[in-house]
């Protein structure tokens, strides 16, 4: 891991540090991604098999997979995503938004309503390994919304079937069978509905580039889906001083860095001493990685930044808007009230990021590429939307139509105000001369 000295750095050179990596040009990956979409929206079904043959390398695939073809789990797992469920449904459930509704005048009553979306479509990845704990992230508050519909899509492995733990997730949280399909071309059918996939009103789940390209391509199209937020390649940013473990830091770096190439892994530091300790830290376990290969094309374009205090350190966390920002200092709780832009933060020495992927409750579908600056992580509310209602009585008509008229009258939008001063002079039919 190259060491940079951030007081040395221009505001150009700085940027060019905090530059996500990109494997494709957006030209490139645009136009495969494009291609990909078409293709499914023309052949359906068949093109969805065909691309699964062509991507995936499976020459036979079902394209739906009944849960209870999953073959058992060791008990450690069962119990591992039980707790999971558990603790996510915890924190998820205390998040769901509530109806409400208040008198904003004498006789007017306006209300607000959630209505869960359906059918939703949940992408689970599994490019490089499968992921049963982003199976939990997103059926969870799902189902906690009241999302009737739910369609969840993760790409075949070797011999064409679903990953045996996502299957039993989907069991536990009341799918009868998932779609085998993965990359660009689920997306497309999910969006768009094939023979046997109905086209979905929103998309969730996160991806490599291809998967994160055809979200936004399929919400730019009004006939396509709206996606939950922009989730592409994995990202974490450690902010340590010299309290930090070195070993500790290495390991929460290769955690992120092994999920694939065009991962992006920061430390930022104001201890040269821990700045030099890591790279050997990562060295050494890197070697007993069964993911190395994978892990170091991460770390060519990872850094070390070293600056002058944390209160640097935070300014370059800030700018950079990291999916996942650890702080591992000795000061940790005053250091995470002063972040505004982050996807998740952990907290403390004893609070890796792994934890929030699969246990503490948290969501770990989360914006990456700096859209933390404008996007949140998902909650229950990603899948629902709100509505309002309102109610006016004769006295509420009184008491508010006179303003509104004035409004529509100053607005020069007369239909507008004619649809309020009519009700009005049926209330009142003496009090003034009816409009013309």
């Amino acid at each position: 891991m190259r060491i940079v000295d951030w007081t040395t750095l221009d505001a150009g050179e700085r940027a060019d540090l905090l530059r996500r990596p990109r494997l494709e040009t957006d030209a490139e990956l645009t136009r495969a991604v494009a291609d990909i979409i078409g293709e499914v929206r023309a052949g359906g079904d068949a093109a969805l098999q065909n691309c699964t043959r062509r991507f995936d390398g499976v020459e036979s695939v079902e394209l739906w997979q009944p849960v209870e073809s999953r073959a058992p789990l060791d008990p450690e797992l069962e119990a591992a995503i039980d707790r999971a469920i558990e603790t996510v449904h915890a924190f998820h459930a205390a998040g769901r938004p509530s109806d409400y509704a208040i008198e904003t005048a004498p006789g007017v009553r306006c209300a607000m309503r959630y209505v869960p979306l359906s059918p939703v479509g949940l992408y689970v990845p599994a490019g490089s390994a499968p992921l049963p704990s982003t199976a939990i992230m997103l059926l969870v508050p799902a189902r906690l919304a009241g999302c009737r519909r739910i369609v969840l899509s993760t790409p075949p492995n070797l011999e064409g079937r679903a990953d045996d733990a996502v299957l039993a997730v989907a069991a536990r949280l009341g799918l009868d069978k998932v779609l085998v399909a993965g990359g660009a071309q689920a997306i497309a059918a999910m969006a768009y509905g094939t023979e046997s996939v109905p086209a979905c009103a929103k998309l969730y789940g996160p991806g490599n580039r291809f998967v994160a390209e055809a979200k936004r391509q399929v919400a730019l199209d009004v006939d396509g889906a709206a996606q939950d937020l922009p989730a592409g390649p994995s990202e974490v940013m450690v902010l340590a001083d010299a309290s930090a473990n070195p070993d500790w830091v290495a390991l929460d770096l290769l955690s992120q860095a092994e999920h694939g190439p065009d991962s992006q892994v920061l430390l930022v530091t104001d201890s040269a001493a821990l700045a030099n300790a890591v790279p050997d830290a990562v060295a050494q376990r890197l070697e007993t990685l069964p993911r190395a290969e994978v892990t170091r094309k991460a770390l060519e374009h990872a850094a070390i930044i070293v600056v002058e205090d944390m209160n640097a350190a935070i300014e370059v966390s800030e700018l950079y808007a990291p999916e996942h920002l650890i702080i591992a200092t000795g000061d940790a709780d005053a250091q995470a009230a002063r972040i505004t832009t982050a996807g998740s933060v952990f907290v403390g020495h004893h609070t890796p990021e792994s934890l929030g992927d699969y246990i503490s409750g948290t969501n770990h579908t989360l914006p990456t590429g700096g859209w933390a600056r404008t996007h949140s992580g998902l909650g229950v509310a990603d899948f629902l939307r709100r509505m309002t209602v309102q109610t006016a009585s004769p006295e509420g008509l009184r008491t508010l139509g006179p303003p509104g008229a004035r409004l529509a009258a100053h607005e020069r939008l007369d239909a507008h105000r004619l649809a309020i001063t009519v009700r009005l002079d049926a209330l009142q039919p003496d009090a003034r001369e009816r409009d013309a």
